[in-house]
């Protein structure tokens, strides 16, 4: 995979950075134009149901179980 892809976030109310690869990106952003949502309103869905696990992986996980569905 190719090299990890900053970008920021604001998480309820604070902001944040997440990085991934620029593949995981690109699957979020096909995920939220799906739903129907900004892809910081998606990271934000995806922080509200993550439980422990930290962001990026919650990210990871969310964008290949759509990819696998899809």
């Amino acid at each position: 995979m190719s090299a990890l892809r900053k970008r920021s976030v604001s998480l309820a109310g604070h902001a944040t950075s997440l990085a991934l690869e620029p593949e995981f990106w690109a699957i979020l952003q096909k995920m939220a134009e799906a739903r129907n949502l900004s892809l910081a309103a998606l990271i934000i869905d995806i922080d509200t149901s993550r439980g422990d696990r930290p962001l990026a992986s919650a990210c990871r996980v969310a964008a290949l179980a759509w990819a696998g569905a899809s």
